[in-house]
């Protein structure tokens, strides 16, 4: 079993170090603003997001991730600003995140807004070399560390690159859609010993709402991430009653070999501003046997106020007081 954990843990560093993979998130449909900088603003008011995420609990280093953004709306220039914070752990890997978005809003139809936006920032990744076990290392003395990989350090190490992302989202009453692109540079991280790179990812997301009844609707979407190499897909259907209590499921996998999990979706309004979402991922791939499920809660607070009250109107001189 330790041997099994063990060739997991390697690949997963494998695949974080040189493929750059975006961390995930099961309520990314109440949080759009963290693939796609396009989205700022579209919440149509100040909009606050924080979620935790615990993947494959009782794995020895499964991944914990960490997310924060706010955005709001700049009418006064039909644009948008947002701010996003990352965090990301898995293994022995570390990966911290800082970006600002902006986006351009263009009014299409009667209800639809169209916004075209970019984002640049920062990426941390931390190695920390000292928990790394390596098949034909030698650690028979605590104080020495000897992984018999001249590429693997013996200490925490740290690396800092750019980041630039590029999105397009269109968002009307009924229906929604976005696609958007993360590390465009494809940057190196220039640790000592080596250089990965980073993947360009790619993100798609579609959804659409149906009032079933006067009080009762319904959400489908579809999220799709991708960096070419690798593909993902997630089918979600969410019903919501009184726009107050969220219930659904999402499907995280198209075919037998790519089903990853199924995550069962609650939430609720917790003030007129704040709402509490949660989701529990059961696992339906191999690793099914080694762990409990996976735990996300996300939490969202929107001013619902319009950004420009206050500012006054346009004098209007009236020519029986000239």
């Amino acid at each position: 079993m330790q041997k099994y954990i063990l060739q997991i843990i390697l690949s997963f560093l494998s695949v974080a170090a040189f493929a750059q993979q975006p961390a995930q998130y099961s309520l990314h449909m109440f949080n759009r603003m963290a693939y796609n900088p396009a989205y700022a603003g579209m919440d149509n008011s100040l909009s606050m997001t924080g979620v935790f995420r615990k993947q494959w609990v009782d794995l020895a280093g499964s991944p914990t991730s960490q997310h924060v953004n706010v955005h709001a709306p700049l009418p006064f220039l039909s644009s948008g600003f947002g701010l996003t914070f990352q965090n990301d752990e898995l293994g022995a890997e570390r990966n911290l995140g800082l970006t600002a978005a902006y986006n351009y809003q263009i009014p299409v139809g009667r209800s639809g807004i169209l916004a075209i936006g970019v984002a640049g920032g920062i990426v941390q990744k931390n190695l920390n070399g000292a928990i790394i076990r390596t098949p034909d290392g030698s650690y028979t003395d605590g104080n020495v560390i000897n992984h018999q990989d001249g590429l693997l350090p013996i200490n925490e190490v740290a690396a800092t690159a750019p980041n630039i992302e590029a999105g397009i989202y269109y968002k009307s009453e009924r229906f929604e859609a976005g696609f958007a692109a993360r590390n465009l540079l494809e940057q190196e991280f220039a640790f000592p010993t080596f250089n990965p790179s980073a993947l360009r990812a790619y993100f798609f997301n579609a959804s659409a709402n149906f009032d079933l009844t006067s009080t009762l609707s319904m959400q489908p979407s579809v999220f799709v991430k991708s960096d070419v190499l690798q593909t993902q897909v997630d089918f979600s259907v969410l019903f919501q009653y009184n726009d107050n209590i969220s219930v659904g499921a999402s499907f995280r996998g198209y075919d037998a070999n790519t089903s990853d999990a199924l995550a069962l979706i609650g939430g609720f309004r917790l003030s007129e501003k704040v709402r509490l979402y949660y989701s529990y991922d059961v696992t339906l791939s191999g690793l099914n046997t080694v762990n409990t499920g996976s735990h996300e809660i996300l939490v969202n607070y929107n001013l619902n106020k319009e950004f420009g009250e206050g500012v006054p109107p346009p004098i209007i001189y009236n020519p029986r007081d000239l």
